[in-house]
């Protein structure tokens, strides 16, 4: 089982999202059998069966093993991955584009480049699964507390200026054999319900 699953089919999207099938993905996290899942989720085992052979379908879930129970063979399913994510591929023309409105300063903006990352990871991790190999990324995460406007700007520009540094100092057009990689550096407000702290 994959700690995070990618969904990249808009009919794969909409399974997951229905709320019995949802649930059933996640006591999914440990094998269990249509007639276990009936009883948890308070459903008929043939309900459950329907949903679990359409999550089956989209490869959200898994067999894992076959056990006879008198004159039944017992299923044991298990989801694909602990959590999923859906990619914006899954939305086909309407996904975002960050070339639509390329404005730095743009929180629509960071949200399109945000999804583009999400469906171009996605995409990676679907490849990379396939050829039995790592994928090679790399990512931080941290937080900043500003003293004041001033200084947020400040930081934006020093970032800004690094991260260009490095990138002219390290990108090689002409490197035969090298591959691309993109690189996305951000800063949002941190969505702390504490009223004391700054936003």
């Amino acid at each position: 089982m994959h700690e995070v699953g990618v969904i990249g089919e808009a009919a794969a999207a909409e399974a997951s999202l229905d709320p019995v099938r949802a649930r059933l993905l996640a006591e999914l996290v440990e094998p269990a059998s249509a007639t276990m899942l009936a009883a948890r989720v308070g459903l008929a085992r043939q309900k459950v069966n329907y949903h679990l052979r359409a999550l089956e379908r989209h490869g959200l879930v898994e067999l894992v093993a076959e056990r006879r129970k008198g004159n039944v063979t017992e299923r044991m399913m298990r989801a694909t991955a602990a959590s999923f994510v859906i990619s914006p591929a899954a939305l086909g023309a309407v996904q975002p584009d960050p070339a639509r409105s390329p404005d730095r300063l743009s929180a629509r903006w960071l949200l399109a480049l945000a999804a583009r990352l999400v469906r171009e990871v996605g995409e990676l991790i679907t490849a990379a699964a396939k050829a039995g190999k790592r994928a090679p990324t790399f990512a931080l995460d941290g937080e900043v507390r500003f003293a004041s406007a001033a200084d947020r700007a400040a930081f934006v520009e020093e970032l800004a200026t690094s991260v260009a540094h490095l990138v002219s100092k390290y990108h090689d057009e002409r490197a035969e054999g090298g591959r691309r990689y993109r690189v996305l550096a951000a800063i949002h407000p941190n969505m702390n319900p504490d009223p004391t702290r700054e936003s």
